[in-house]
C-alpha cells in the first residue's frame, strides 16, 4: 500500500499502525481482565478469557497487515497448518527475530487457536503489552544462572512449576503453545558462546517441551514443527526496520505435522531413560531443521 512512498514515512506510518493498533486492542484485553480479576468464579474467568482470545484475534488480523503495509512481502510457505480454531497444538520453531512474533500471529490469524508464548519476566514491565499478556495467561519465565541456582537451590525448577500452572488454564481455551525451542535469539555471538554444533541454529532446549507435552499430550492434536528463514537476511540482522521500512521482501516457513506419540511424554525429570529418549527426538528435529535451512540457502545462492 505504502510502497511508493520514502522510507522514512513508511516507517513513521508503520510505526504508528503497530503501535495504536497494539494499544486500542491491548487496553480492551485489560479492561476485560478487570472482570476476571473482580469476579473469581472459574466459570465466568473462562467466559471472559473467550472474550479476551477473540480481541487478541483481531491483533494477530492487525499484524498481519503489517506484512503489506509497506511493501506486499512474498509468503513462501511449504507445508500446511491444520484447520482447526478449537484445538491445541504445540508449534516448536527457531528464533531470529522480534518479527517471529507477527510471522506466528500472521500463520494462526485465521486457522489455529491463538498462540501463547513463553515470554521472559521483563516483558511483563512493557506498558499495555506485559498486562495484556498477563490477561491472557501467557506464562512469564524467570531465568536462573547456575550461580544463582547454586546460592539458591529452592529456585530449581521454578520455571517448569510456572509452566505447570499456565498449562492448566490452557486446558479449558483452545490453544497454540508457541515454544522457542532456543530461548533466545540466534546471534553469531550466542552461536559461538554456546559451541552450536547446527550451523544454523542454537541448541534446543528440551525441559520446557517436554514438561508441556506431559501436562497438556493427550489434548495436543499435533506438534508442528515451524522453521523461518528471512531470505537475504542472516542470523543477527536486524528485521523489524526492515518490515516497518517496506525492506523486507520474503518470508520463508516450512511446516511439519508430528502427531503426539505416547513415546513424547513422560517424566523428564525422574526418568532419565526418557530424558535420553526425549532429547535425542528433539536434537533429531534440530538437525532436520539445520538441514533444511542449509538446502534453502543453498538453493538461494
Amino acid at each position: 500500500m505504502l510502497r511508493f512512498l520514502p522510507s522514512p514515512l513508511k516507517l513513521i506510518i508503520s510505526f504508528l499502525w503497530a503501535g495504536l493498533s497494539t494499544l486500542v486492542i491491548g487496553l480492551t484485553i485489560i479492561v476485560l481482565g478487570l472482570f476476571k480479576f473482580l469476579i473469581p468464579i472459574p466459570a465466568s474467568q473462562r467466559f471472559v478469557s473467550r472474550i479476551a482470545n477473540a480481541v487478541f484475534r483481531s491483533w494477530a488480523y492487525a499484524m498481519s497487515f503489517m506484512f503489506r503495509l509497506s511493501y506486499p512481502v512474498k509468503w513462501q510457505v511449504e507445508g500446511d497448518l491444520p484447520n482447526n480454531p478449537n484445538g491445541w497444538y504445540l508449534i516448536l520453531s527457531n528464533h531470529l527475530s522480534w518479527v517471529d512474533i507477527l510471522v506466528m500471529m500472521h500463520l494462526s490469524r485465521a486457522d489455529l487457536p491463538m498462540p501463547r508464548f513463553f515470554l521472559k519476566q521483563e516483558l511483563f514491565w512493557v506498558p499495555v503489552v506485559g498486562l495484556g499478556c498477563w490477561v491472557l495467561d501467557m506464562p512469564f519465565m524467570k531465568r536462573y544462572s547456575k550461580e544463582q541456582i547454586a546460592k539458591r537451590p529452592e529456585l530449581q525448577g521454578k520455571d517448569i512449576e510456572t509452566t505447570r500452572e499456565k498449562c492448566e488454564k490452557f486446558r479449558h481455551i483452545p490453544t497454540t503453545v508457541i515454544n522457542f525451542c532456543e530461548g533466545t535469539r540466534l546471534t553469531p555471538a550466542k552461536h559461538a558462546k554456546k559451541e552450536s554444533t547446527f550451523r544454523h541454529l542454537l541448541p534446543p532446549k528440551a525441559g520446557g517441551t517436554s514438561f508441556t507435552l506431559q501436562a497438556m499430550g493427550e489434548q495436543f492434536q499435533e506438534v508442528l514443527d515451524v522453521t523461518m528463514i528471512y531470505p537475504g537476511y542472516k542470523a543477527g540482522d536486524p528485521i523489524v526496520g526492515p518490515l516497518l521500512r517496506g525492506e523486507l521482501k520474503e518470508v520463508y516457513v516450512h511446516i511439519d505435522r508430528i502427531p503426539v506419540t505416547p513415546d513424547l511424554r513422560g517424566d523428564y525429570f525422574n526418568d532419565p531413560e526418557f530424558r535420553e529418549h526425549f532429547q535425542a527426538w528433539l536434537n533429531e528435529r534440530w538437525s532436520l531443521k539445520d538441514q533444511r535451512i542449509e538446502n534453502y540457502l543453498n538453493r538461494s545462492n
